[in-house]
């Protein structure tokens, strides 16, 4: 197990200090002006044995959520992993390895966090995934997100999709063999939501297990249409179905929309780009003001910035690789850190960031990265992607202009 895992936060207005409580990552005051928190735990190396990193990573640091949930602050991000949605923004290089392998291969690595969504389009490959492990579910952190599609369609098209979510992850777990084996053809029915017959299967499926996910989010806030939805998730998680609720690409606007509309809970997660290069400094200090943790998404930037310079000398100063050091300030930060790869040695190289620390000019040289165009790049696809795939693709129709960029 690991020995020495020391996580520093510096305390820099946007970031949160930590203290150690419990084994986890706790939250501190959100005001408090501490330098630095360390923590230490058992031995993270990059010498150890594949086991020991396996099981090191499957111990990883926590982050309790609003009702104490300990979210581990690393996991594996799902998207384009065997699949590519139609409206993705960019295609995939070379021939798809298929999700099932390649979850497969992230939960023998040792990941224990699974991000995925709808949207991904390959939640039935996780499932055979986690199925094959043998991994317990209570082993498992299970996050997934509803999509504007399904949004704007309403609650009951809310409720079909967590259904189908749970169908595919959680037959593995109660369902008997020869049901699974039923289940496992998808039937032909599988994308047909409206079939009595597939929602007769998926109302079963409450009856036979796992009829819940850790964490449910809001893909992106559809206007007019993302706080009705938020309120359809409270209910599900009343009913057990949800453990947790959070957003994602929510501005600080979307965030205050959701509290003047009456909803009960606030988010207990926030999923935004956080990288370097995308440091949204008032933002994130808005957020951890109200208790939301942050979800990074795009963490490694899509492997477009590895050969920055300054990423170039912080790794040769540490014997890290540039993904490392991106990973490393992530976690640092204080934030979830989800990477994704589809080849083993990066999804091991990845989660290597528990054995080293970046000293404090180091973290504020990476934190000014962030540049004025890359602010207007992300309030462009801001106001592309709230719309995206509804009725109103492509219009700027109920779009907030006007939104917290930095």
């Amino acid at each position: 197990m690991m020995k020495t895992l020391q996580l520093l936060v510096a305390s820099a207005s946007a970031a949160t200090p930590f203290a150690r409580s419990a084994g986890a990552i706790a939250f501190a005051d959100p005001s408090s002006k501490s330098s630095l928190a360390r923590m230490t735990t058992s031995s993270y190396s990059s010498s150890s044995s594949p086991a020991a990193r396996g099981r090191a990573l499957a111990s990883c640091p926590t982050v309790p959520l609003r009702d104490g949930t300990a979210h581990p602050i690393v996991g594996f991000g799902t998207y384009k992993v065997g699949f590519v949605p139609a409206s993705a923004s960019s295609a995939v290089d070379g021939p798809l390895r298929p999700a099932s392998d390649c979850v497969g291969d992230a939960l023998r690595v040792g990941y224990r966090f699974l991000e995925c969504a709808e949207f991904y389009g390959n939640e039935a490959e996780v499932g055979k995934a986690i199925e094959a492990s043998g991994i317990a579910r209570d082993e498992l952190f299970l996050c997934s997100k509803v999509w504007t599609t399904t949004i704007e369609r309403g609650e009951d098209a809310i409720r079909a999709q967590l259904d189908k979510s749970e169908w595919e992850w959680g037959i593995a777990y109660h369902a008997p063999r020869s049901t699974r084996s039923l289940f496992s053809r998808r039937c032909r029915y599988h994308r047909d939501e409206n079939n009595p017959r597939l929602r007769r299967a998926m109302t079963a499926l409450a009856d036979l297990g796992t009829n819940y996910v850790d964490l449910y989010l809001i893909h992106w806030p559809v206007p007019g249409k993302h706080v009705d939805a938020y309120k359809t998730l409270e209910k599900l998680q009343r009913e057990g179905k949800i453990r947790n609720i959070g957003v994602s690409n929510y501005a600080v606007e979307d965030y205050k929309e959701l509290l003047d509309g009456g909803i009960e809970s606030k988010p207990a997660v926030n999923q935004i780009e956080i990288n370097p290069f995308l440091y949204r400094k008032n933002t994130i200090a808005y957020f951890r003001g109200e208790g939301v943790v942050l979800q990074s998404y795009r963490s490694l930037r899509d492997g477009k910035a590895m050969d920055h310079p300054s990423l170039s000398k912080i790794g040769a100063a540490h014997s890290k690789s540039p993904a490392q050091i991106l990973g490393r300030w992530c976690v640092q930060h204080g934030f979830v850190y989800t990477p994704k790869s589809v080849k083993v040695e990066r999804m091991v190289e990845n989660s290597q960031v528990f054995d080293f620390e970046l000293s404090e000019a180091e973290m504020e040289e990476l934190d000014g990265l962030t540049t004025a165009e890359a602010l207007d790049a992300f309030q462009t696809l801001y106001r592309k992607c709230v719309n995206r795939d509804t009725t109103k693709d492509g219009t700027m129709e109920g779009v907030k202009m006007d939104i917290t960029v930095d």
